[in-house]
C-alpha cells in the first residue's frame, strides 16, 4: 500500500514538471534566442567597426604622407574621404587636419569651419576641446575679443584637457584688445600655475614686459599692420641665376617679423 501511494505521488510530481516544462520552454527559448541574436548582433557590429576603422586608418596615414610630400591637393581630398565615412575618432582628426590645411592656405573661415566640425564629431573631450582650441586660434588676429572669449571660457577649468593652453590664448586675446591690465594679471597668474609648461611660462614673461614697458599698444598696432601687409614677390630668375646671396638680415628664408 505503501509503495502504491508513493508511486502515484511520484507520478503526480512527473505530470506537474511536464506541465511546469510546457508552460516555461517557449520562454526559454525566447529569452536563448535573444540571447543569441544579440551575441551575433554585437559580433557583426565590432567585424564591421574593426573593418571600418581599419579602413579609416589606412587612409588617413595616406593623405598624411601625402601632406609631407606636399600635396595638399591630395591630402586635402584623401582626409575628406575620411571626414565623410569614418569612424568618429579618424572623422574628427580628418576635419582638422582640413581645417589646418586651408589655414595655411589663409583660408581662416574655411579653416574655422572645419575646426568646428570636428569638434562636434570628437569622440573624446580631448579631440573635441583640441578642435575648438584651434578654431579660437585661428580666429585670433581677425575676430572681435568678445567672439574669441565666447570660444575660449569654455576650454577653462580644473577638468578641461588644454585649460593652460586656452588661458594663454585668452590673454593674448586680452592683449590684442587693448586690455592690457587684465593680460597682464591673467599672465602673471599662469606663471605660478602647476602644470604650467616652460614655454608658455616664457611667452606670458615675454608679454608682461612688453605690458610694463608701455609699448603693448605700438606692437600690437605693428603686428596687426604687418598681418594685412601682402606676402613679398617671389624672387627674380636673374637673382635665382646669379645674383648675389643676400646678407644675414636679408635672407628669403628668415622669419617674417609678424603674421
Amino acid at each position: 500500500m505503501v509503495d502504491f501511494i508513493e508511486e502515484v505521488e511520484e507520478q503526480l510530481r512527473a505530470d506537474r514538471y511536464r506541465a511546469l516544462a510546457r508552460r516555461t520552454l517557449p520562454w526559454f527559448l525566447a529569452a536563448l534566442a535573444a540571447i543569441i541574436v544579440g551575441w551575433l548582433g554585437a559580433w557583426g557590429y565590432q567585424t564591421w567597426n574593426d573593418r571600418n576603422v581599419a579602413k579609416a586608418s589606412a587612409a588617413y596615414d595616406k593623405a598624411l604622407t601625402a601632406l609631407a610630400q606636399g600635396d595638399q591637393t591630395g591630402a586635402f581630398t584623401g582626409f575628406d574621404q575620411v571626414g565623410k565615412t569614418g569612424p568618429a575618432g579618424y572623422k574628427s582628426l580628418a576635419l582638422m587636419q582640413q581645417g589646418n590645411i586651408r589655414l595655411m592656405a589663409d583660408k581662416t573661415d574655411e579653416a574655422v569651419g572645419y575646426y568646428d566640425q570636428a569638434a562636434k564629431a570628437a569622440p573624446t573631450p580631448l579631440i573635441g576641446d583640441l578642435a575648438r582650441l584651434k578654431a579660437a586660434m585661428a580666429l585670433m588676429d581677425t575676430a572681435p575679443y568678445a567672439q574669441i572669449e565666447t570660444r575660449l571660457k569654455p576650454l577653462i577649468g580644473d577638468k578641461k584637457p588644454f585649460d593652460l593652453n586656452a588661458r594663454e590664448a585668452l590673454a593674448m586675446a586680452k592683449l590684442a584688445a587693448g586690455k592690457t591690465a587684465e593680460a597682464r594679471t591673467d599672465c602673471a597668474a599662469l606663471t605660478l600655475m602647476l602644470g604650467v609648461t616652460q614655454g608658455i611660462r616664457e611667452r606670458c614673461q615675454a608679454m608682461m614686459s612688453v605690458i610694463d614697458s608701455g609699448q603693448a599698444k605700438t606692437v600690437v598696432q605693428v603686428a596687426k599692420t604687418a598681418a594685412t601687409l601682402p606676402p613679398p614677390p617671389p624672387p627674380s630668375l636673374g637673382a635665382a641665376q646669379g645674383a648675389p646671396s643676400p646678407g644675414p638680415d636679408q635672407s628669403p628664408n628668415a622669419p617674417r617679423t609678424a603674421q
